[in-house]
């Protein structure tokens, strides 16, 4: 049996969570509930983004009371199709379009978190409030109860800039796109690849022009850009030479970026989103592979080349 706990007044959210011994409302970014407790509250949101009910499956018609005659026990959630959802609603104050990826955290009352979720919401207009759910795939065996849902992540970007979704090609023809990238012993990798989705050759011949924001989207000053390894690592694949390279239609190429996130004396430095040009002149797209650069201040960047065979 699924139970859907509903927003209430902030007054009576309150009352609730403190009766059931739940999280405080006010809490950012947490959506908590209680099968019994009929409350699911998220306050203040996080970037604009806000948890508005949380939905949990029930072993059980109803939930049975607590000793204490006041709270409510909720039973043991199956581990098999969690069935575990969220609605959240997504209020751009911005003065542009903006596009949203989330990540949530499905917990539980401690904070252990059993499993995650990526949303991407496009093209929220200035002023505007999107809505939407997100949903739990299956727990792991043995996953312990989850409670509670939360925002754990906001990045956003120009909806004009925002890599295009799956199956979509830009005007430019060119599709541009970040994967979620490999760390070991400290270096981090993370690849480019452009696919030519468009009707005509696409000819590259260099490396990617790349600019580096901060969480304001405001250029990092500081860190030195590379072409190739920049004695980062060998072996790697990033000091092979550029070569010109001409994309037939369907075709791609790859580049990547690369560091450590060695930290020394002096300030760490994140980077959230990287703006990156194809060539001098190309319509710009922001991708967030979320660079923990410590305190090296290089960022190796590898040249256009063609996928291996």
């Amino acid at each position: 049996m699924r139970r859907t706990f509903s927003l209430l007044p902030p007054l009576a959210a309150l009352l609730l969570l403190t009766a059931c011994g739940s999280e405080q409302a006010g809490t950012p970014g947490a959506g908590v509930a209680s099968p019994g407790s009929g409350t699911a509250v998220t306050f203040p949101p996080v970037d604009g983004v806000r948890i508005t009910s949380v939905s949990l499956p029930s072993s059980s018609p109803s939930a049975s009371p607590g000793s204490d005659g006041l709270s409510v026990h909720a039973d043991p959630l199956p581990t098999g199709g969690s069935g575990i959802s969220a609605a959240y609603e997504v209020t751009n104050d911005g003065t542009e379009a903006l596009t949203y990826t989330i990540l949530f955290d499905f917990t539980t009352d401690a904070g252990e978190v059993m499993g995650h979720t990526d949303e991407t919401v496009r093209s929220v207009g200035s002023g505007a409030t999107v809505r939407g759910t997100v949903r739990l795939g299956t727990l792991s065996p043995g996953a312990s109860r989850v409670t509670r849902v939360k925002v754990s992540r906001v990045t956003k970007v120009s909806a004009a800039e925002a890599p295009a979704a799956s199956g979509a090609c830009p005007p430019s023809g060119v599709r541009l796109t970040a994967d979620d990238g490999d760390a070991a012993m400290g270096l981090r990798v993370v690849g480019l690849r452009l696919e030519n989705c468009g009707t005509r050759d696409y000819s590259l011949d260099g490396y990617p022009l790349l600019e580096l924001l901060d969480e304001d989207r405001s250029p990092v000053e500081g860190v030195r850009i590379v072409h190739g390894s920049g004695g980062i690592s060998t072996g790697t694949g990033f000091d092979d030479p550029a070569r010109p390279l001409v994309l037939k239609p369907g075709e791609s190429a790859l580049s990547g970026l690369m560091w450590r996130n060695t930290t020394g004396f002096g300030t760490a430095v994140d980077v959230p989103y990287v703006r990156v040009r194809t060539e001098r002149g190309a319509d710009p797209v922001t991708v967030t592979p979320h660079l923990d650069l410590g305190t090296t201040g290089k960022l190796a960047v590898r040249a256009w080349t063609r996928p291996p065979e």
